[in-house]
């Protein structure tokens, strides 16, 4: 009796185990991207200093840009990430956005190109 029911809770924690490394994969391996759409506001922008060392927590990046970002819905909340160098001021961006990682990439786009309930949020180009 006793070795049934260490079978059956072996057998449960296995279960569980790999349940987690699936469910892990699954996030980790871009499944649950979103698409987040925003303006480049320069003035919005940390400088960020490397410590040098064996790791650096800036990924090299001397840029911290915090905006304000929509998904296809119009959902907003902040997002930041890292460059290398300045945006182009105004540029509209579509953000790759992970759940545990954040923003991984990211393309101009141009605002025809956004959803209609994003570009509610965001200001229209300027036109000549």
């Amino acid at each position: 009796m006793r070795t049934k029911v260490a079978v059956a809770v072996g057998f449960s924690i296995a279960a569980v185990a790999v349940a987690a490394v699936i469910a892990g994969w699954w996030v980790l391996s871009g499944n649950m991207n979103a698409a987040y759409y925003t303006q480049v506001d320069n003035a919005r922008t940390e400088e960020l200093e490397s410590r040098g060392g064996v790791i650096d927590p800036t990924g090299g990046m001397s840029l911290l840009y915090r905006l304000p970002a929509y998904d296809e819905q119009g959902n907003g909340r902040e997002v930041s990430f890292g460059t290398e160098r300045q945006l182009r001021e105004g540029a509209y961006l579509k953000l790759e956005v992970e759940p545990i990682r954040g923003v991984v990439g990211w393309e101009e786009v141009s605002f025809d190109e956004l959803p209609q309930e994003v570009q509610a949020h965001l200001d229209g180009p300027v036109r000549p």
